[in-house]
């Protein structure tokens, strides 16, 4: 890497009567291709503009396609017409010493165009060159003398170990941020250690108390199935939530006690317990928290890993023969590196129309919905309920006595009218021995469940009663004991769900149901099926498959069954993801291939 800074800038000054050398002329040029370069550097990075494709076109030989890119310095590289190169005729082709190699591409300026020189202060040299032609320059490289890219740390991801050994490593990421009110993506990585042909299996569950799941849980089962890597490799699980609408500013993800198991070629291992990862909760837009982490980098943060002066093209994957070296294979996926060029947005945004899908909402708006396997935003349709809570209180007097009623006053809940659930609990404070100071609790439901705890001793019957028409409520307690206390507090609970019946359903689903394009499939062990689905008097929707009984198999979200190695009749449920209510059942009935009846089957 070289740090081949480009700034600070420094321009001519002219003035009456200047005299002007060839130093001068050079610092011209030198600051005005330096602001150049360095705002390529900094807007568009590093990268292939367009083309440079690269091809074999036989055991010996290759094809680089024109096109642009730019290095890091900034320096802009134009192959201005296709090149066909022997191998054996590319720079650095006899210092290669494995058979992974790559080609490479690097700005090279020549000296070009002589002419007499005059005041020539060498005797020897008669001639200068006049110009400086910006070309390219192709190499061979061993793929393994390629330095690493440099990441710079950054406080935008926070991680904790989950398990680790002299062969694995198992690691939870995620942003340190999150934004309340949208989704979070949570990363399960493991790391290959060592080069020992080793087999590792993980799962845990973890409590988020600040985010939710899909189903709307607070717990997160993470793992993964006998994984297998060379040393050196990772393998990433993805896994997301949603985080919630709170008043506090941070939270902790913590791995549930006694959940976390590891498997080392089936073998149990130690894991990690006391595992907990503190997250920042923030009342902001993804995009307004990722700006701000991206430019927050300093300059000297940015050239701190300095500078590559080439790009790479493509790696090759050489057959070496007594004689020769022979292309087996070019690979360029995963190898190139493209700058996103704004000229470029108008056919990047039709090309995106294939992965994407747009859905129409009742009020003519418009959301954009990712298909893609990486990007899995909950759906836009979800029924999240609003939810308020507070506390009120209710006066008993000087003289209030066992069997006694007393009411609250009317209370808004601020969910407004319709159809609004509310319970309340009693609110007490008593000593916490774990935190050594007071703590608040609330018990909802009957409190004689917990009497041993000396400072619960309040026996009351509640009722509340909802005025749907007015958004309000109003509770009444009876008292089953004398009490000595003046005011009785209590922590209310309001809940409405979306419209639709408040449950979120439509308001008439009669005659509208779905069936299995074929509901019994005779299959033998380990085999994939399609359940496909037909609908009846509805439109399609997206659906779920679930398996009613563990080890029946495993089916994928889009409804390819695979069955298990046992023989049996097994059950897949399968229902409208907004409509769980529309449902249907599917049978897989497997038997062991060989079996007379299943070969006439």
């Amino acid at each position: 890497m070289n740090n081949n800074q480009l700034y600070p800038f420094e321009r001519n000054r002219y003035y009456a009567g200047k005299m002007l050398t060839s130093a001068d002329f050079q610092a011209e040029q030198t600051y005005f291709n330096n602001k150049r370069r360095f705002v390529n550097n900094l807007m568009y990075g590093s990268g292939i503009v367009c083309g440079c494709g690269v091809f074999s076109l036989d055991d010996l030989s290759l094809l680089v396609e024109s096109g642009v890119a730019i290095d890091d310095m900034g320096r802009e590289i134009v192959i201005d017409s296709s090149v066909v190169k022997k191998l054996s005729a590319v720079d650095g082709f006899e210092q290669l010493r494995t058979n992974l190699v790559s080609l490479c591409l690097r700005y090279k300026e020549n000296e070009v165009h002589a002419v007499y020189a005059v005041n020539q202060k060498d005797s020897e040299r008669e001639y200068e060159y006049n110009r400086i032609n910006e070309g390219y320059q192709l190499f061979l490289m061993d793929t393994e003398d390629i330095a690493d890219a440099f990441e710079m740390e950054t406080e935008f991801l926070t991680s904790g170990v989950l398990y680790s050994d002299d062969d694995f490593c198992v690691e939870l990421v995620m942003p340190a941020t999150a934004c309340k009110g949208k989704n979070i993506k949570v990363i399960l990585r493991v790391k290959k250690l060592s080069s020992d042909n080793k087999k590792l299996s993980y799962r845990g569950v973890l409590q988020v108390p600040a985010f939710a799941t899909s189903e709307g849980a607070h717990e997160l089962e993470i793992g993964f199935e006998d994984v297998m890597l060379t040393e050196g490799e990772t393998l990433e699980r993805e896994y997301w939530m949603i985080t919630q609408e709170t008043a506090a500013v941070d939270t902790n993800v913590i791995l549930k006690s006694g959940t976390a198991s590891a498997y080392v070629d089936d073998a149990a291992a130690t894991t990690v317990t006391g595992f907990s990862l503190k997250i920042m909760l923030a009342a902001c837009k993804p995009r307004e928290l990722v700006n701000r982490e991206i430019g927050r980098m300093s300059l000297e943060m940015k050239n701190i890993g300095g500078m590559s002066d080439f790009i790479r093209l493509a790696d090759l994957r050489l057959v070496r023969t007594d004689s020769a070296y022979i292309i087996e294979e070019v690979r360029e996926t995963n190898v190139k590196k493209y700058i996103t060029a704004p000229a470029q947005e108008m056919l990047r945004n039709s090309y995106m129309d294939y992965f994407v899908k747009e859905v129409e909402l009742n009020r003519g708006e418009q959301v954009v919905v990712a298909q893609t396997e990486n990007e899995r935003p909950f759906s836009s349709r979800m029924n999240v309920p609003e939810v308020a809570t507070g506390v009120l209180e209710i006066p008993l007097g000087d003289n209030a006595r066992k069997g006694d009623i007393r009411y609250s006053g009317e209370i808004m809940h601020g969910l407004g009218k319709g159809n609004v659930y509310v319970d309340i609990g009693y609110e007490y404070v008593m000593e916490d021995a774990t935190l050594g100071a007071s703590a608040k609790s609330t018990i909802f439901g009957n409190p004689d469940l917990f009497k041993n705890e000396r400072d619960v001793s309040l026996d009351t019957e509640t009722a509340v009663k909802v005025l749907n028409d007015k958004g309000s409520f109003v509770v009444g307690v009876k008292l089953l004991q004398n009490v000595e206390y003046l005011v009785l507090s209590y922590r209310w609970v309001a809940i409405k769900f979306p419209a639709g019946n408040d449950l979120g359903l439509p308001e008439n689903l009669d005659g509208k149901s779905i069936a299995a394009e074929t509901p019994t499939v005779v299959m033998g062990t380990k085999e994939s099926h399609y359940f496909g689905v037909k609908y009846n008097n509805m439109d399609s929707c997206s659906l779920v498959y679930e398996l009613t009984e563990p080890g029946s198999g495993e089916i994928t979200s889009d409804g390819v069954y695979t069955s298990p190695s046992k023989e049996g009749v097994y059950e897949i449920l399968i229902y409208c993801a907004d409509y769980p209510s529309i449902c249907t059942y599917a049978y897989a009935i497997v038997k062991k291939k060989g079996l007379d009846e299943f070969e006439e089957a």
